[in-house]
């Protein structure tokens, strides 16, 4: 199944200039994400440039309290061009389903060093009239000596229409020895005055040695003074050994007094045994717990257990989420929310099914969703294990 992330890439500071410079960071970050992964970039590096693709997959969505939603996903790959397209729909007061937005990617491979794409997001209109809401251009380039460069330019319509860009990102990397590398990126926000200026810096450091890897990412966002101040850090190890991987992230932030403090943890074990079957095991830890008061230490506030395993013509998930109940917070984790995926293929496609259960007032297991999906193509839907987190 498919799934659609979304990162925060700078925290709240305790100045107001600061802060509205987040909120509107996060705000645009998440509507870009929320509507449209970006995966198509490993799609367009990991195929051949000359490879013709295309599939379709509808999807259905039912939720309790929820109005039902579908999906209707194209993928069209002919040489250098990949063109996707999403329709959701929801059940309208008349019991069909009506379209109410649309994203479209379109993606060119230039040439051997460059990629190009252009995301359009659509809406609706009070008469159902598509209407166009943002523009995310991107570009991706590798230059000499391991260098890399990534451009990001979003574009939201004003009130007549005309759009008006209204954040850019640029990132560089580069290869500091074979085993650093560094990347450096600045977001840029409309000011007052008109113009974008820089509102937000990413510093982000990668370095190997043998089967380990270790990251730090610091943000910066600017003060009421105008200066750069660090919001976040976050830094992490990944170890490999065969086919197991352990990855251990540390998140320190601002506190109310603007110093810089350990809020939270991440450590994700992931395991694959010879016949295949894999698991993957992912605990947070936080400062905060519901249902107590800080205490200035770090509590197990969820633990994710994900098992995939796969059989002829048949691939199998089943993840459990355990969370501390606020009403009793000493005893402990418990099961809150159980999710099982399946995908079913053959000769004329794929199908799945992903049953979402929710632990009740009383303590037992209801269904709360059920969505299917079905493609022309077997390969366009897979079941994938929850990969732990790496440095973005």
């Amino acid at each position: 199944m498919q799934r659609m992330e979304s990162t925060s890439e700078f925290t709240r500071q305790p100045r107001s200039t600061a802060d509205a410079h987040l909120r509107r960071f996060i705000l645009l970050a998440t509507s870009v994400c929320l509507c449209f992964s970006l995966a198509l970039w490993a799609q367009t590096e990991s195929q051949p440039v000359d490879a013709n693709q295309s599939w379709t997959i509808k999807r259905e969505s039912h939720s309790d309290n929820v109005n039902p939603t579908r999906t209707i996903e194209s993928h069209i790959q002919s040489g250098n061009h990949i063109l996707d397209k999403q329709l959701l729909e929801r059940l309208g007061p008349d019991g069909h389903f009506e379209p109410y937005q649309d994203i479209e990617q379109e993606t060119v491979q230039v040439n051997s060093t460059t990629v190009r794409a252009t995301t359009r997001i659509f809406g609706r209109d009070g008469s159902g009239a598509k209407t166009l809401l943002q523009v995310t251009e991107e570009e991706r380039q590798a230059l000499d000596s391991g260098k890399s460069m990534r451009e990001r330019a979003t574009s939201n319509p004003d009130t007549n229409g005309k759009l008006q860009l209204t954040r850019r990102e640029i990132a560089e990397t580069k290869k500091i020895s074979e085993d650093v590398e560094e990347t450096k990126t600045t977001l840029m926000l409309p000011s007052i005055d008109g113009g974008l200026v820089p509102a937000g810096q990413i510093e982000e450091r990668q370095q190997r040695t043998g089967n380990s890897t270790q990251y730090q990412k610091t943000m910066r966002v600017l003060d009421g003074g105008g200066n750069w101040q660090v919001s976040e850090v976050r830094q992490g190890t990944i170890k490999e050994e065969g086919k197991s991987r352990t990855t251990d992230e540390r998140v320190s932030r601002n506190d109310f007094e603007g110093k810089l403090g350990e809020v939270s943890r991440t450590v994700s074990r992931e395991s694959e045994n010879p016949s295949g079957k894999k698991q993957n095991t992912v605990e947070t830890y936080s400062i905060d717990l519901p249902g107590s008061a800080r205490d200035g230490n770090l509590h197990m506030v969820q633990r994710v257990t994900t098992a995939q395993s796969a059989s002829s013509g048949q691939q199998t998930i089943m993840q459990q989420v355990e969370q501390p109940n606020p009403g009793d917070p000493s005893a402990g984790l418990r099961a809150t929310i159980l999710t099982t995926d399946t995908v079913h293929s053959g000769s004329s496609g794929a199908q799945a099914t992903r049953t979402v259960q929710v632990r009740d007032a009383s303590g037992n297991f209801a269904i709360v969703s059920v969505d299917t999906a079905k493609s022309d193509n077997v390969h366009a839907i897979q079941v994938q294990i929850e990969p732990s987190d790496k440095p973005k």
